[in-house]
């Protein structure tokens, strides 16, 4: 679970086992995560939102399994707690259908693609269940919401233009500013713990033939996530600017507690497979890997007291195909 060269991490723990359990994230008051696995032993058919509790030591302190909290209906994604913890923000297809959508296929060459559900709303849920209240109503995707640590606003993918951009709203999905609008990919932002910053990653095609597949795919439904960079800005999206030009990968930023450098997954070392987490400075300076594993570490999270790091990973899977959730205590 913790290789030697893994000198910023400590007290690695494994929190889940089995299935795909992904892009967890921490409860304001760092006790709890909420996160989406779609782990059959769950009886679930793709990916539902769930919440663990932890205490001081990473160990986790709930019930295993974790307890379910999204409606189990359609496919749900990008899960992340309002201030107080009794809200959480997420994503879901199951006004649009309540059955599991349909996993699209790879591309005629092989190429790996996501998904790009029209069906995906934002919606705001209590912890404790009930019915989940609705926050944006545009034509096609939005998702991939993250809130602001000042509490004030959050930001989110969404189609609405007729490209994949980036918008910020209040908590309650009023006041909606677009913030990109450069023909791209633009997805999965956090804000910097101070909240002035975002850091994102982003496709950019800028040949023609680079350009027809990318709006062709889109058209479909579709992105290819195989040539991604990171972004950061002004959370109003001012002072854009690429950080990484490093080919390949690039994806799942998150800035350290001090807001100087940004913790990534990368694939450019390696061009395929393994994906491992690296750090680089906020200027594009600096980069070093941090994790190490032979198959794949992504969607890094620090606690909101910046002693504790969330990852998740193929690592000690057995051999399987499995994606767990590690917690480990971070090592400056």
């Amino acid at each position: 679970m913790h290789y030697p060269q893994e000198v910023h991490l400590a007290n690695v723990r494994q929190l889940t086992y089995g299935g795909d359990n992904a892009e967890a994230y921490w409860a304001f008051g760092g006790d709890r995560l909420i996160f989406q696995s779609n782990n059959p032993a769950w009886n679930v058919s793709c990916d539902q939102i769930y919440i663990l509790s932890l205490d001081a030591d990473n160990s986790p302190t709930s019930a295993y399994p974790p307890v379910k909290v999204s409606t189990g209906l359609g496919r749900t994604t990008c899960s992340y707690f309002l201030p107080g913890d009794t809200t959480f923000v997420y994503a879901s297809t199951h006004l649009g259908n309540p059955d599991c959508p349909e996993v699209p296929a790879r591309g005629p060459s092989g190429e790996y693609v996501w998904p790009i559900y029209a069906d995906y709303d934002l919606f705001l849920s209590s912890v404790r269940g009930g019915d989940p209240v609705r926050i944006t109503d545009a034509p096609g995707y939005d998702a991939e919401a993250t809130v602001s640590p000042k509490g004030d606003r959050m930001v989110f993918t969404s189609m609405r233009s007729g490209d994949l951009e980036l918008y910020t709203c209040r908590l309650d999905g009023s006041d909606v500013r677009q913030i990109t609008n450069t023909l791209g990919y633009d997805g999965g932002a956090f804000f910097s713990p101070d909240g002035k910053w975002i850091v994102w990653r982003a496709s950019r095609p800028s040949t023609d033939d680079e350009r027809e597949k990318y709006t062709r795919l889109l058209g479909q439904g579709l992105v290819e996530p195989t040539d991604m960079e990171l972004f950061v800005a002004r959370a109003d999206g001012r002072k854009a600017r690429k950080i990484t030009d490093l080919g390949g990968a690039n994806w799942a930023p998150f800035f350290t507690p001090d807001g100087k450098r940004i913790l990534f997954a990368s694939n450019h070392h390696s061009g395929g497979f393994p994906f491992n987490l690296f750090l680089i400075g906020k200027n594009g300076q600096g980069l070093e890997q941090v994790t190490f594993d032979s198959a794949f570490d992504s969607f890094p999270m620090f606690s909101p007291d910046g002693k504790r790091l969330v990852f998740a990973s193929n690592r000690n899977n057995g051999r399987t195909r499995a994606t767990n959730l590690f917690v480990a205590d971070w090592i400056n």
